[in-house]
């Protein structure tokens, strides 16, 4: 009998996700996410489900003999290694949509924050100041937004900006006239884009080709005052660019639901006990340093953390699962 093993789940998803895994073999539920001790605890399994905090390393799949399939409950799977996958002959599934407008209702939650200082005044109000200095906002019809990334969750962002009357560009590597001429946007390369834009969101899986996506290179040709904002993964931003241009006041505000180098900082105790490089430790600080700015607003990476979209989430991981346990794989990431 195979043996399945859902890693890092919390307790009332594993209620949700159990009766969806009806089938002849051993489901395994582990609160933990997939780790070294973790992986030797369950090294029998054939089939893993694992979230982007779980590393899918060489090392660690050499834990983990059995293993034929891995189930990542995202649509990224930055966090696996594929080749180290495919080397081994284990092949991989992800989520390809689950929370288009899940994501893009945060990416606005974050511009109005910024747009109409919703996060200094509640600040401000909790300390029973209501002074309204500082508080000024602007509106966003007739604004420019620039979209970079029009995926399913891009596409949602037009969707929403064109409702509030703003002006959209779009950068993709990929055009479609149709899409453009319907939903009412105009295609622009990155450049004009970056120039144009007076509020920049960022919808494009991490890879070597969009890692530090925006850079101190051309993070100088934003416009002045703009606003940027990053739902997607967090090292599509080089750090220091970020803190420089905020600095020099060529970008006024930040929305942040992802850092580089936020897995540190929800294991800090880890600090202690593991000699991080340099290089992680200058971006601990510089995101330390980004927090404590009344022009930025952080959240923790829950863009995607509605209850609608974790159950879509967890109904096509199983369905991920059992498709493949049954020989008709769905949703492999080629």
């Amino acid at each position: 009998m195979k043996q399945v093993t859902v890693f890092g789940l919390e307790d009332w998803e594993k209620d949700y996700l159990s009766p969806l895994l009806k089938i002849p073999s051993e489901v395994f539920f582990c609160r933990k996410g997939l780790s070294v001790e973790t992986a030797s605890k369950f090294k029998d399994s054939e089939v893993i489900s694992v979230f982007i905090g779980d590393k899918v390393t060489p090392e660690i799949l050499k834990l983990l003999p059995a293993l034929k399939f891995i189930a990542t409950r995202s649509t990224g799977f930055d966090h696996i290694d594929l080749k180290a996958c495919a080397d081994k002959g284990i092949r991989v599934s992800n989520v390809p949509a689950y929370g288009e407008a899940t994501v893009a209702e945060h990416t606005f939650a974050l511009i109005l924050s910024l747009s109409r200082n919703i996060h200094k005044a509640y600040v401000r109000t909790t300390k029973g100041d209501f002074n309204l200095e500082g508080l000024m906002g602007f509106d966003l019809k007739g604004k420019t937004l620039g979209v970079i990334g029009a995926g399913h969750i891009g596409l949602h962002v037009v969707k929403m900006a064109r409702g509030f009357g703003m002006d959209v560009l779009v950068f993709d590597t990929r055009k479609d006239s149709f899409l453009e001429e319907i939903m009412m946007f105009k295609y622009a390369t990155f450049d004009d884009l970056l120039r144009n834009s007076d509020i920049i969101t960022l919808h494009v899986p991490y890879n070597e080709k969009t890692r530090h996506l925006i850079n101190r290179d051309n993070i100088k040709n934003l416009k002045k005052g703009a606003l940027l904002i990053n739902t997607a993964r967090g090292g599509l931003i080089e750090p220091d660019a970020l803190t420089w241009a905020l600095d020099q006041g060529i970008i006024g505000g930040a929305g942040l639901d992802v850092l580089e180098g936020e897995e540190f900082i929800r294991e800090e105790r880890e600090l202690l006990s593991k000699g991080f490089p340099a290089e992680t430790m200058r971006t601990l600080l510089r995101n330390h340093i980004l927090m404590k700015r009344d022009n930025v607003v952080i959240t923790p990476h829950i863009a995607f953390n509605s209850r609608e979209a974790v159950h879509r989430i967890l109904e096509t991981t199983a369905g991920n699962i059992i498709g493949f346990l049954d020989g008709k794989p769905r949703n492999i990431i080629p």
